[in-house]
């Protein structure tokens, strides 16, 4: 009966944002420790490097077809699949690493293991962000669409901050015990979904409405994925590069590792703000949104690149983040207004497969800049800003399109 006293236990869209939480807090934490265990252990900068890059390949790869998953077979459906999926590659990734260390498990079957821990992350765990994002569409008139949408990714984005924090202080009584714990917290959710969405949103009603096609290539579709695969590659370059370059500038600096850690938090939580502030509290257009968030972003890349001293570093990343809380839910949004309800997530399920197309391409693209000169490479992220820019204010679908994510359409 004291459950009755809690509505929103009882809330679909709760345990989404729960869901989209615990894997930010999975996934951060994983990006934080794996690394220096693995390395700890015996696998080099590359290999620990690859394992992350093959998950990645594998979201991109079936994060689309999960979206036409979820518009066949229910968003409930697909959404608890990717948890599990989730959760289930958070366990597969650490367990291989412990029992190494503990002369369990010999170190020849480490690499391949971990491969297989993340894959299932990219190949399942995919699943829930183009379910989650097609449900909030299904269930929220336009005018609200972004308001939303930047919900969800505000839930994601403080699981990220939230992860090494506490995955920190759990990791003082065990190793193990952060990343089983947020493998619970995934399977918790998946368990709320169940139990809590509607049955109007199963699999039989939406086999019903699976009617129609779009494709990537469509005139609908596919300017959102292109300015979504920049500032995916730009986001990418950044948060591969923040290490390197904050040693490599400022290291003169005390406790190098806390002023690193400080800047993702100062990134993560300039975006939270923004996506409250602009699309809750003073909501703007979504073109407006796109606009000024590519223009903030391209700003602060050469302010970064420019710094002479932390603070002014802090602030560009600052602005960085206010530019991205405007931008991704924007994107994101004007990308749904513009399907219909039977493709929304097929369009959510394309979108999540471009995100990824960052942290494969930065090895490649970004990192032999970065070599040529630390400075070089946010002169580059910033000049293909200002390209995104361009195309938005000259595409007439970004500039024309109804996009509007103020409340009083």
């Amino acid at each position: 009966m004291r459950l009755l006293a809690y509505p929103k236990l009882y809330n679909p869209t709760t345990w989404l944002k729960f869901g989209l939480f615990s894997v930010g807090l999975g996934q951060s934490f994983a990006f934080v420790l794996v690394p220096p265990l693995a390395r700890d252990l015996g696998l080099s900068v590359i290999e620990t490097s690859t394992i992350f890059s093959i998950s990645a390949v594998a979201w991109a790869l079936t994060s689309a077809s999960w979206g036409r998953a979820s518009d066949k077979f229910g968003r409930r459906n697909i959404a608890v699949i990717g948890l599990i999926g989730y959760s289930v590659s958070i366990i597969a990734l650490i367990t291989p690493l412990f029992l190494v260390e503990q002369n369990i498990l010999d170190l020849v079957y480490l690499l391949p293991l971990l491969i297989l821990g993340r894959l299932i992350n990219g190949l399942i765990g995919s699943a829930t962000r183009p379910a989650a994002f097609a449900y909030m569409a299904d269930i929220t008139d336009r005018s609200k669409r972004t308001k939303k949408f930047a919900r969800l990714e505000s839930s994601f984005l403080i699981g990220t901050i939230m992860g090494p924090m506490i995955g920190g202080f759990l990791f003082l009584y065990s190793k193990s015990l952060p990343f089983y714990c947020f493998a619970f917290c995934g399977f918790i959710a998946a368990i709320g979904i169940l139990v809590s969405f509607p049955k109007s949103t199963n699999a039989k009603e939406s086999a019903t409405k699976f009617n129609s096609k779009i494709s990537y290539k469509d005139k609908t579709v596919w300017p959102f994925l292109l300015i979504a695969a920049l500032s995916s590659l730009c986001q990418a370059s950044l948060l591969q590069s923040i290490g390197f370059f904050v040693t490599d500038i400022f290291y003169d600096q005390k406790d190098l590792p806390l002023v690193i850690s400080l800047t993702f938090v100062v990134l993560s939580i300039s975006t939270v703000v923004s996506q409250y502030i602009f699309t809750d509290l003073k909501p703007i257009t979504n073109n407006k949104l796109l606009m000024y968030g590519t223009f903030l972003i391209g700003i602060s890349y050469i302010m970064a690149a420019l710094s002479t001293s932390i603070a002014m570093f802090y602030l560009a990343m600052t602005i960085n983040g206010l530019g991205g809380g405007m931008f991704r839910p924007a994107n994101a949004s004007s990308l749904s207004l513009a399907q219909t309800p039977d493709n929304q997530g097929k369009a959510a399920g394309y979108l999540g497969s471009v995100i990824p197309i960052g942290h494969v391409l930065t090895p490649i693209v970004a990192m032999p800049i970065y070599q040529l000169g630390p400075q070089y490479l946010y002169f580059f992220s910033a000049s293909l800003c200002f390209i995104s820019l361009l195309f938005i204010i000259g595409h007439p679908l970004l500039r024309d399109h109804e996009q509007t994510s103020t409340i009083t359409n």
